[in-house]
């Protein structure tokens, strides 16, 4: 699944309208905890988490990551949505819960993370 096929699956804003959302999705992951994640960030990852300050994005393009979701219509900051159009990373707001854009995601197919 691509960038752009997740936008409407799971009802999202892309907040980095400029960047590309041609990037494949290769796997779904859930956690709000830096460190944790940066263990185990994958390639291709679709990131849900509250979190919105600068440091998610260093980690979403360390990982490589083929975007970062902020569910339930979260805002980010904008030093922080900035930093994500310079490094490439796509950012998406959906107004759903993390427990159901995983499961839409689940139900196309997308796996758990890798």
């Amino acid at each position: 699944m691509l960038v752009s096929e997740l936008i409407p699956l799971i009802d999202a804003k892309n907040l980095t309208p400029d960047l590309s959302t041609d990037r494949e999705v290769t796997c779904g992951y859930v956690c709000d905890l830096l460190s944790w994640v940066m263990s185990h960030g994958d390639s291709g990852m679709a990131w849900v988490t509250v979190q919105t300050h600068m440091n998610v994005i260093a980690v979403a393009v360390l990982s490589e990551m083929a975007c970062v979701i902020l569910p339930e219509g979260i805002d980010m900051e904008a030093e922080s949505l900035q930093k994500a159009v310079s490094e490439g990373m796509v950012v998406l707001q959906s107004p759903l819960t993390a427990f159901d854009i995983c499961g839409r995601m689940a139900a196309k197919g997308v796996p758990a993370q890798n």
